[in-house]
C-alpha cells in the first residue's frame, strides 16, 4: 500500500539552497514512491511578532517555489486557506499536557530571554500535530530539530486513540535519502537557514546568477591548501564539495580538486545551473498570477476535503455534536 507523506515549509525567511538540496529536492524524488501533500505553515509564523504584509509576500514567494522546484505533482497548499488546522489543533491541546508542552526544546530556546512570548509558541506544537494528522500521514520527513515535535504527534495520537477510539494514523518521523547537509558559506560550522543565517553566506533560491557566484567564490575556506572532505577539520572546504556533489549528482569522494579557487569556480558554475529551471518556472507561474491562484485554491479545496472527514471524525469520537 503507497505510505502517504506530510511536510510542510515555514515562511518566516526566503527559501535557500540549504532548503532546497535538503529538503525541497528529497522531496521532488519522493513523489515517485509516495502518496506526498505538502504545505506552507504560514499559521506557524504567527508564533512570534510579525509583519503581515511581509508575511503575506513570503508566503506566495514559498507556495510558488514549491510548485517550481517540481512538487506540482503534489497537493502544495497554503496552510490557512483549510480552517480544518485550527479546529483539530484545538482538540489536540484539549488533549495535550501542559507540562509536555513546556519541555519542548523550541519553546525553551525561543523563549529564552524574552520579555513577551506568545500563547501560541507554546501551543504550536499542538498545530504541527494537527497538520500532520489532518492528512492521515505514515511518514513525516525531518530533520532532528523537528524530531521532538513527531514524537509528540505520536504521543498524542496514541493517546487520543486511547481515549476516545481509534481516530488516527499514528506517523513515523524519516530523514530524507539523498539529503545534502549545506552549511553557511561565511560560517561553515552552521547550517544555512532561511531566517537566522548570514547574509554573505546564503543562497536563496531566486538570486540572480550573477550573486550566487559573488557568494560562493567569497565563501569561508580553510586553513592549507589541501583539499578534502573532512568537516571537522576543513568545515569550508568540506562544505563547497558538498553543494557540488549534490548539484552534479557526483560522489563527493569523486571529487578532486588542487586548489580552492577551482573548487570554488565549479561550485559556483554548479549552483547557479542548478538554481536556472527554478528560477525560470518562478518567472512563469508569477506571470499568471490568476492561475497561480487557481492553482493554489485547488490544492487547498482538496485538503480540505480529506481534512473534513478527519476533523469530523475527532468531533464524533470526543462527543462534540
Amino acid at each position: 500500500m503507497t505510505k502517504r507523506v506530510f511536510s510542510a515549509f515555514k515562511p518566516t525567511g526566503r527559501l535557500t539552497l540549504g532548503n532546497y538540496l535538503g529538503a525541497i529536492l528529497p522531496a521532488v524524488r519522493l513523489q515517485d514512491e509516495a502518496d506526498c501533500v505538502y504545505a506552507v505553515a504560514d499559521l506557524h509564523a504567527l508564533t512570534i511578532r510579525h509583519d503581515p504584509g511581509r508575511l503575506r509576500a513570503r508566503t506566495r514567494e514559498a507556495a510558488t517555489l514549491l510548485l517550481a522546484c517540481g512538487l506540482d505533482r503534489s497537493g502544495v497548499y497554503v496552510q490557512s486557506r483549510v480552517p480544518a488546522h485550527t479546529e483539530l489543533a484545538y482538540l489536540l491541546e484539549s488533549t495535550a499536557h501542559y507540562g509536555e508542552m513546556r519541555r519542548m526544546i523550541q519553546f525553551k530556546e525561543k523563549s529564552a530571554g524574552q520579555r513577551e512570548v506568545r500563547l501560541s509558541l507554546l501551543t504550536y506544537p499542538a498545530l504541527m500535530a494537527a497538520d500532520i494528522l489532518l492528512h492521515r500521514a505514515d511518514l513525516v520527513p525531518v530533520g532532528e530539530d523537528q524530531r521532538q515535535h513527531v514524537e509528540l504527534t505520536r504521543d498524542l495520537a496514541l493517546r487520543f486513540n486511547h481515549l476516545y477510539g481509534e481516530t488516527f494514523t499514528v506517523p513515523e518521523a524519516v530523514h530524507p535519502r539523498l539529503a545534502a547537509r549545506v552549511m553557511d558559506l561565511a560560517e561553515p560550522t552552521a547550517k544555512m537557514g532561511k531566517s537566522d543565517g548570514s547574509d554573505a553566506g546564503t543562497v536563496h533560491l531566486l538570486d540572480e546568477p550573477a550573486e550566487v557566484r559573488r557568494k560562493i567564490m567569497r565563501a569561508v575556506t580553510d586553513s592549507g591548501t589541501e583539499v578534502r572532505h573532512d568537516p571537522e577539520a576543513k568545515p569550508g572546504v568540506s562544505n563547497l564539495l558538498t553543494l557540488l556533489a549534490a548539484c552534479t549528482g557526483r560522489p563527493v569522494e569523486s571529487l578532486s580538486y588542487a586548489s580552492y579557487g577551482a573548487l570554488k569556480k565549479d561550485a559556483a558554475e554548479a549552483v547557479t545551473e542548478t538554481l536556472a529551471p527554478v528560477r525560470r518556472r518562478f518567472g512563469e507561474l508569477s506571470a499568471d498570477p490568476a492561475e497561480l491562484d487557481r492553482l493554489l485554491e485547488g490544492h487547498a479545496a482538496r485538503a480540505a476535503g480529506r481534512a473534513s472527514e478527519v476533523v469530523a471524525a475527532a468531533r464524533r469520537a470526543m462527543g462534540l455534536a
